[in-house]
């Protein structure tokens, strides 16, 4: 089960986020001759990729409107009702992240202005293979939707039988999305960011991907913009005596879910609350269809920190930095306000991760690996480009020209400040 570390008697701590993500030299050759070999084939390229890494031979790499109006027609309605709400959720909480220009008059009529423009074209990755994750879309696609991109390009590799999963492909026909490719891996991070004959170069890429993915969007940022470098999902759960043994098991189990490399951590000053927890989850861990893989998470990456205090327990949350934040204590809204670093937070017994991940309406595009000490959820703001207007009038720019030409020049940059004398002295 999970390693406890007593760390109470430590006055300092340097703490392992994850296990991080390391440079693979042979990755990193095979992504760049993929790369290489899109930018020079093209259509052909994602072809012949797609048969040898997906093992289906496609004859178009379009999905056609029928296919994503049949997906939705034939999908459970059950499931369609889940997924709507969760679309109005998600674009409730972004709508209240949209922005305004702003224009700023100072004296002599001077006009300073800051105008935003969403991208214009994106490109949004949705991972396939084991599982599916109509998550992904509406993560991805509605804050996009909501600053006002009008054109979205998805990709998502196809099953063996060269089909896109069909809740992906409803989750997208309920936004709209129209421009779907069947072309997953490296090679679609490749087309997206170069344009082939039927894929589009675009703007930006976002969502997530293993680590052939990963690597590949390291390579093209630059060429295009990215949402971030991910790095495996995390969440450090800080508790008191006041939690539930067996939820805070249970939070464990569905974060060391995602894969071998996903980091479930324990932070509480009560031992025999962490001995509680490491019983529940050894029962609740029998019982799961993907138990190998919880295993290896739980074996690997999971910890449980013992500490002096609740207050040595807010240090240690902070020094994590983590994705993904539960508190649930006697105190929550106190340890909030003392909590610098964390991608989303979630208070209390009835607030698990999985309610943010797929239906509350907080984004769950998340920084990892310590990286929310400077940035942050996915969000409108995304997926907009910031323009800074400057109008000054003749006068103005008279009154200040000496000053700024003084300034260019001091930074021996005398063609500036010559623009600036051309003009004060033009009779």
């Amino acid at each position: 089960m999970l390693k406890i570390i007593d760390l109470r008697k430590r006055k300092s701590f340097a703490l392992r986020s994850t296990s991080g993500q390391k440079n693979n030299t042979a990755i990193e050759n095979a992504v760049r001759a993929i790369i290489r070999s899109v930018q020079t084939k093209g259509d052909t390229a994602l072809f012949l990729h797609t048969k040898k890494f997906d093992g289906v031979t496609l004859k178009s790499l379009t999905v056609p409107q029928n296919e994503i109006r049949d997906a939705f027609k034939n999908a459970d309605k059950k499931f369609v009702t889940v997924l709507k709400q969760a679309a109005v959720n998600i674009r409730r909480f972004h709508q209240q992240q949209a922005r305004k220009p702003f224009t700023l008059r100072v004296n002599g009529g001077s006009e300073l202005r800051q105008l935003f423009r969403p991208i214009e074209r994106l490109g949004v990755y949705v991972p396939g293979g084991k599982a599916a994750y109509p998550s992904t879309v509406l993560m991805n696609v509605i804050p996009a939707q909501v600053a006002g991109v009008k054109e979205i390009h998805l990709v998502s590799p196809p099953d063996k039988n060269g089909n896109i999963n069909r809740d992906v492909l409803t989750a997208a026909g309920i936004l709209g999305v129209k421009n779907i490719y069947r072309v997953g891996g490296a090679q679609a991070i490749a087309a997206l960011a170069y344009g082939t004959e039927t894929i589009p170069a675009v703007d930006k890429i976002v969502g997530p991907g293993n680590i052939f993915v990963a690597t590949a969007k390291r390579m093209v940022y630059g060429k295009v913009g990215i949402d971030s470098f991910a790095g495996p999902s995390e969440v450090v759960i800080l508790a008191d005596n006041s939690a539930d043994p067996t939820f805070v098991a249970a939070d464990l189990l569905a974060q060391a879910e995602h894969d071998e490399r996903a980091v479930p951590i324990l932070v509480t000053p009560s031992r025999s609350l962490a001995i509680k927890i490491n019983s529940e989850v050894r029962r609740l861990l029998e019982k799961q269809p993907r138990k190998n893989i919880l295993a290896l998470s739980l074996k690997n990456e999971g910890r449980m920190y013992i500490v002096a205090s609740l207050q040595q327990g807010i240090s240690v949350t902070n020094e994590l930095a983590p994705e993904h934040l539960e508190i649930i204590t006697t105190k929550n809204e106190f340890v909030l306000k003392q909590v610098r670093h964390a991608g989303s937070i979630f208070l209390g017994n009835y607030s698990p991760v999985a309610i943010g991940d797929y239906f509350a309406g907080p984004n769950h595009v998340l920084p990892t690996e310590r990286t929310a000490r400077f940035s942050s959820p996915l969000s409108v703001d995304d997926f907009l480009k910031k323009s800074s207007v400057i109008r000054y009038s003749q006068k103005q720019m008279e009154e200040v020209a000496d000053d700024v030409a003084l300034f260019a020049e001091r930074e021996g940059l005398h063609a500036h400040a010559l623009s600036l004398r051309l003009r004060k002295n033009k009779k």
